[in-house]
């Protein structure tokens, strides 16, 4: 702050002003802070007194009390006094944190080197970084992602027409960005890339034409509509690796090998141990994977066994407990005493020239739930049967429906009236003989228990494709051509990364929602000439994210000075 005197024909005024940085204009401007009066009032006032002396004095209070975050800021509000029409006051600071992620995975760099193959004129990295931060605080469509930008305490500076031209930029650069991500997030953070987590999904659109990438195929939401696949690597703690995106019609089964080879050829990463679940798990991409410094850990549906290993696997006698060598028998166990304890048997078997171990477990615990979850569907049929029998259809293998019969002849043989349904006891009595039992192949030579601990943590890939499904809304896709649809899932694709990375920066104490909605609710309301008054609540969650990343939005009033040297924190 500093002294300002304006001088009239018939006084001399006295005003304290200072330098201000506007957030939206990206510049500093001057404004006056307080009136201190006229030369003549002032000498009145203090009795003879020099006022500039006086008034010099005063502007080192004040700035040695602004300097300590001590002088208090009185802002004067008029209730006769309308607000300004069209100007904005409120804001959010909730993606300053996922601006700090993003320049430290050094994004802004990785647009800057594609800014020099390309010729273009807009602003790549402000494109790219708003299109991530809004697909994680507000996924919507592009045109509103556009106008949620300007939401934030930083202005963008693009323009509509940019957003769609940057997409097709990135829809080029896809499998470079990729790899660079990938190289720079091994400086942010050592990561579990040992193993290799690998699943695919699908996305639907709301059309019914099929082109391009857009074909019909098997949709998880068993939705009638074209769709799109995903195949995604994750590493063992759950973050994004790398992914490809195929026709919906394409059989996920082929589409291991061919992006594992673009990580072998782009990562400079070529020892891991791939994880899938069975549907994943031919024997062309097992053989793959037995090789070179690669393995494989795999899930296998017991039912498909052959019958001697099925009978194996079912043999009550033979189990294990990672603790001790002592044999159980599953018939003479207590399930009180090991409700929670998980028994293992393993044996290694050769097909077609491919030798691997089969480890087959049981536990109390998941027979249970197969139970309680088939129960429900037992009773979902029979009411079916009892009230709805004409809305029978062909039921799929995990559908409640595969539990009714349908009778359409007499006991004599002859064509019965109408069809008579009824709860097959047969399928249930068959299918109750798998419950508890849960196969995994491998060509490791590790402990049985070291191999069930790393398949377990496959649940993290599914709880990715659920945060970009019904967090970051990646279904259903709005976007027609195929570059932008690309393009559309390599954006979602790193909202994740840099989502991953900030959970595990608040070392997992919190859930998608709690931090997403977090986020999204730290606003700020602008005093004009003195800074942002937060209007969001303080609690844990918020305490954590600013103890966490080293700087603090949660004061009474954040001073223009003090929000921009926190815009260029989180540009380092």
């Amino acid at each position: 702050m500093r002294l300002k005197v304006t001088k009239s024909k018939n006084a001399a005024s006295l005003y304290v002003i200072k330098s201000i940085y506007n957030s939206q204009t990206q510049s500093n401007t001057s404004v006056v802070v307080e009136k201190l009066g006229t030369e003549a009032q002032l000498r009145e006032k203090l009795q003879g007194r020099d006022p500039y002396e006086w008034a010099k004095e005063y502007i080192e209070e004040l700035n040695r009390k602004e300097k300590e975050n001590t002088r208090t800021i009185m802002v004067p509000y008029a209730p006769n006094k309308l607000i300004a029409a069209n100007e904005q006051r409120f804001y959010n600071g909730g993606y300053l944190f996922l601006q700090k992620i993003y320049h430290e995975l050094g994004l802004e760099k990785i647009t800057k080197e594609i800014s020099k193959r390309h010729r273009f004129t807009f602003n790549l990295d402000s494109i790219l970084s708003r299109l991530l931060y809004a697909r994680i605080l507000y996924p919507s469509s592009k045109l509103a992602t556009y106008e949620h930008a300007q939401k934030f305490l930083e202005p963008a500076n693009f323009d509509l027409q940019h957003v769609y031209r940057a997409l097709e930029v990135i829809a080029q650069e896809m499998d470079f960005i990729q790899a660079e991500l990938y190289a720079n997030s091994l400086k942010v953070a050592k990561r579990n890339d040992q193993i290799l987590f690998y699943d695919c999904t699908n996305y639907f659109f709301e059309i019914e034409q099929e082109e391009g990438l857009k074909q019909y195929g098997y949709s998880k939401e068993h939705r009638p509509n074209p769709i799109v696949q995903m195949g995604l690597f994750m590493d063992g703690d759950g973050i994004p690796l790398a992914f490809g995106i195929n026709k919906g019609n394409t059989n996920e089964q082929t589409t291991l090998i061919p992006l594992e080879e673009k990580i072998l050829a782009d990562f400079d990463h070529s020892k891991f141990i791939v994880c899938t679940d069975a549907g994943l798990a031919s024997h062309q991409n097992r053989l793959f994977n037995d090789k070179a410094q690669r393995a494989f850990i795999t899930t296998q549906s017991i039912k498909m066994l052959k019958k001697h290993l099925k009978e194996w696997a079912l043999d009550p006698t033979g189990w294990l407990l990672p603790t001790s060598s002592k044999l159980h028998d599953l018939r003479e166990i207590d399930e009180d005493v090991f409700s929670e304890s998980t028994f293992y048997k393993e044996r290694w078997i050769k097909e077609k020239g491919l030798e691997q171990k089969l480890i087959v477990t049981f536990s109390f615990k998941y027979r249970n739930y197969q139970r309680t979850i088939r129960s429900a569907q037992i009773q979902r049929a029979q009411k079916t049967i009892d009230t709805r029998p004409g809305k029978l259809k062909k039921a799929g293998p995990n559908d409640y429906k595969r539990f009714i019969k349908t009778t359409s002849c007499t006991p004599e043989g002859e064509v019965a009236e109408r069809d008579l349904f009824s709860v097959d006891e047969k399928i249930i009595e068959a299918e109750e003989m798998y419950d508890g039992f849960y196969g995994v192949c491998t060509n490791l030579e590790d402990e049985a228990a070291k191999i069930i601990k790393i398949n377990k943590r496959r649940w993290k890939i599914e709880e990715c494709f659920r945060i970009m499904k019904s967090e970051y809304k990646a279904r259903p896709v709005y976007l027609s051509r195929d570059d932008r649809i690309k393009a559309h899932f390599t954006t979602c694709f790193m909202s994740l990364i840099i989502y991953r990375f900030l959970e595990k920066r608040l070392e997992g104490n919190f859930t998608c929602s709690e931090i997403t909605t977090g986020l999204r609710e730290m606003n700020f309301l602008e005093i004009d000439k003195e800074g942002y008054v937060p209007t969001y609540t303080r609690t844990d969650f918020t305490d954590a994210l600013h103890e966490s990343f080293g700087f603090r939005t949660d004061y009474q009033i954040m001073k223009s000075t003090e929000m921009k040297k926190i815009f260029k924190l989180t540009k380092k």
